[in-house]
């Protein structure tokens, strides 16, 4: 709870572990990306702070990741929540592509849920890359195994938007069935 304003926030706590090391590039990348965003449907940066030795980034408060939701609910999704959170995942990818960046790691437990349930919200930037044209090589080693795309499984070094999209396409299978598309427990098994 933010003592001054009286709204309830999430933090996000990051250990510096040496000094010599600095911040780490995740989070560096998180909070240059995320200050600069401003869409109904991505996560809201409210504040960085410092100390010595920890790193805290202050989110707005949103009570559910999809993946527990989905779980609290026991069933698959209605239709029309299922459409209309796909629609709202879109519009962020929509936002995010147009400015030149690609999240490379959407999950159920990286999108948000409004108190209400009517709306989500795409989270967790530490992954994400700004890109530009022509398309460079990236690391693989990138999107929680059961929503990587086959270019990444595949040890491809350039890829583009498609590693969201198929992601994307993961969680609406994943909001329709109650359960994940694919679940390998290796890249060869995926």
């Amino acid at each position: 709870m933010n003592k001054e304003t009286g709204e309830m926030v999430a933090i996000k706590k990051i250990r510096l572990e040496k000094e010599d090391d600095g911040v780490p590039s995740t989070a560096i990348r998180e909070i240059s990306l995320l200050k600069n965003l401003k869409h109904p449907n991505i996560v809201e940066l409210k504040e960085v702070l410092f100390s010595q030795e920890q790193l805290y980034l202050v989110f707005e408060y949103l009570e559910f990741d999809l993946k527990k939701y989905m779980k609290k609910k026991g069933s698959a999704l209605p239709p029309a929540q299922t459409q209309s959170f796909l629609y709202q995942i879109l519009q962020s990818l929509v936002y995010l592509h147009s400015n030149r960046i690609f999240h490379r790691d959407l999950k159920p437990q990286n999108l948000l849920i409004s108190d209400d349930g009517q709306t989500i919200k795409l989270a967790d930037f530490g992954l994400a890359r700004a890109f530009g044209l022509p398309i460079k090589s990236y690391t693989h080693e990138v999107v929680t195994l059961w929503y990587r795309c086959p270019e990444i499984l595949l040890s491809q070094k350039h890829y583009s938007l498609g590693v969201d999209i198929w992601s994307t396409g993961c969680i609406f299978a994943e909001m329709a069935q109650k359960r994940p598309l694919f679940m390998g427990d290796s890249e060869i098994d995926q």
